[in-house]
């Protein structure tokens, strides 16, 4: 009887032509239903440039997380999180955003008149709005972005794929080329005579595509628009849905490369997706093949497995000593942020920003690095310089935590911390508590602390008692914040807060539970900013407690507070109201 009954274990034979090491049989998947890239369309270079080619420069990055994100969000970005998220790309150096889609919805639109209306986007920050080729929702689009002081890309997009041609949109090239066309001679009509205004076309599904057929409407669009140095047009090139290796859409963007009609009037974007795994791949590949603009989101967020992960690319660059021409010298707080607009945890192991990439369990890394931090050290002392402005080449480390604001301290503590995880353990294996991965570092320090003091070995129980004295607020008779009243419609929250035993009721339109009793809060003087959400259960089974645990930042403090309820609602209330019972300057001297 096997371990794994779902599994089916292959049994098939040996390949005839396999070495006698490798024993792999044939497997029951079916792969005979899928074609490889080759038998689906050519691939027409024979001859190419780019393996020779070298990264030397930062391409213009083109954050989409604000659309092409938003889209791929169970619940789509809020106003107030929208804004937060584009002031950190501003702040983060970007200076070509993809806004939204403000044709698809009225928080996409009023966000770009937002922009049309304040001083939000700096004046060297380009504003990029899709629409698709539809002469109604292009007309909507241009509408939007009227007014908007800065320089604007209308980009338009338009399926060109033979199965999309013939399963979605029911045209052959021809007609699909006149489609094209006519939402092209549309965004001249609505947007030609703005002077701040330039155009961008997508050939969506441009890897499954045939090469001359993107080429042919590629061309048409920039003779169209009237493509010049003096006002380029964008052509973008999406790997829509990756489907070959890297090298295939290199040779496929060179040969666009090599071939486009006023070619020194186009900016050559990509915008890789990560189906198979390799979209940073493709877009490094793609750049040594001649792209000079890359679109994506800031940590990879996108439909299935997402869009390339723009802030890994910078920072691979950054590896290599180039300037990324972006600031992620704050890398936790660029986490922070993202994760409180998608309100997706971001992984541990994740590229350069997650919380373990830094951190080394194998007993052998840790003396290597231990070793390489002295080398580093020494050597810096030997030439008269700072550690920061020195070589960096310590083992296993590909660069200095510190570029990150990552402090050695913090990666040396994690690292001796080896009781975080039996502790995440044993309150998941005891109460079925699911801790992040950050509270899971934060609680550790506590129960050194209580180790240290008692010398004795801690219990699961005792582990729930210490959570529960150092995370959920007990109010006792008389706490100076309470929330006595709650009441919430579809459309309006209506709360009243117990400050210090005087009553403050307020209304909140359009936001959730959690922002409409930090908007209270601070209308009675109490910032507190909630930057990650988790909730997980205490037991299971019908009658198991809801437990919601939240990071909050509070003047220059970040904490964690939690609340406990059999409701999730009145546990995550709780875990706010706990928050701000907390003195924001305890969390100093803990």
């Amino acid at each position: 009887m096997t371990a794994f009954p779902s599994i089916n274990t292959p049994a098939g034979r040996v390949p005839a032509d396999a070495p006698s090491w490798n024993r792999q049989t044939h497997s029951q998947m079916p792969s005979h239903r899928y074609r490889d890239v080759y038998s689906r369309l050519e691939v027409p270079l024979t001859e190419r440039d780019w393996p020779s080619k070298r990264l030397t420069t930062a391409p213009l990055w083109v954050p989409v997380d604000l659309r092409d994100g938003n889209q791929a969000l169970a619940e789509p970005m809020d106003p107030a999180r929208k804004r937060r998220l584009f002031e950190l790309m501003v702040a983060m150096g970007y200076k070509e955003i993809e806004v939204g889609y403000p044709s698809a919805s009225q928080t996409d639109y009023d966000f770009v008149r937002l922009i049309a209306e304040t001083d939000i986007a700096p004046d060297d920050v380009t504003i990029v709005v899709f629409t698709p080729a539809r002469r109604d929702l292009i007309e909507r689009t241009v509408e939007s972005v009227r007014g908007v002081r800065n320089d604007v890309v209308i980009h338009m997009y338009t399926a060109t794929a033979p199965t999309w041609r013939d399963v979605v949109l029911g045209h052959d090239r021809t007609a699909l080329t006149e489609l094209i066309m006519s939402g092209g001679r549309d965004v001249l009509e609505f947007a030609g005579d703005l002077a701040n205004v330039r155009f961008e076309f997508s050939p969506e599904v441009f890897n499954l595509t045939e090469p001359d057929f993107a080429l042919e409407v590629c061309d048409a669009m920039t003779k169209l628009w009237d493509a010049s140095p003096q006002r380029p047009v964008i052509l973008n090139l999406p790997a829509t849905v990756e489907i070959a290796t890297p090298n295939v859409y290199a040779d496929q963007i060179e040969y666009m490369h090599k071939n486009l009609d006023r070619r020194d009037a186009v900016i050559l974007s990509v915008h890789p997706h990560n189906d198979r795994g390799t979209g940073v791949a493709c877009a490094e590949l793609a750049v040594l093949a001649g792209a000079q603009r890359v679109e994506g989101c800031i940590f990879g967020n996108g439909e299935r497995t997402g869009n390339v992960d723009i802030a890994t690319l910078a920072l691979n660059l950054h590896a290599q000593g180039i300037d990324p021409m972006i600031d992620f010298s704050d890398i936790d707080e660029i986490r922070r942020t993202v994760e409180h607009a998608n309100r997706i945890e971001i992984h541990p192991r994740h590229p350069y920003v997650g919380d373990l990439v830094h951190t080394a369990f194998s007993g052998t890394h840790q003396d290597a690095i231990k070793k390489g931090f002295a080398e580093h050290h020494a050597r810096a002392a030997a030439e008269g310089r700072r550690g920061s402005e020195t070589e960096w080449r310590v083992p296993y480390l590909p660069i200095d935590p510190a570029d990150l604001g990552r402090s050695y301290d913090a990666v040396i503590r994690v690292n001796s911390q080896s009781g975080k995880g039996g502790i995440a353990y044993l309150l998941e294996a005891e109460y079925g508590i699911e801790l992040p991965r950050r509270l899971q570092i934060d609680f550790a320090r506590h129960i050194q602390k209580h180790t240290d003091a008692t010398g004795s070995e801690v219990t699961a129980s005792q582990l729930w008692d210490i959570f529960e004295t150092e995370y959920i607020f007990t109010p006792g008779d008389k706490p100076a914040i309470e929330l006595t009243g709650f009441h919430t419609t579809e459309e309006t929250t209506t709360l009243t807060l117990r400050v210090n035993n005087s009553e403050h009721t307020s209304s909140h339109h359009g936001v959730g539970p959690v922002e409409a009793v930090t908007e209270a809060l601070a209308r009675v003087g109490i910032s507190l900013d909630v930057l990650a959400l988790h909730q997980t259960s205490i037991g299971s089974g019908n009658d198991s407690d809801a437990l919601t645990l939240i990071e909050y930042r509070r003047g220059t403090v970040t904490r964690w507070a939690a609340g406990k309820s059999r409701s999730v609602l009145t546990a995550t209330l709780g875990s706010v109201i706990g928050a701000a019972n907390t003195d924001p300057r305890a969390a100093l001297t803990r």
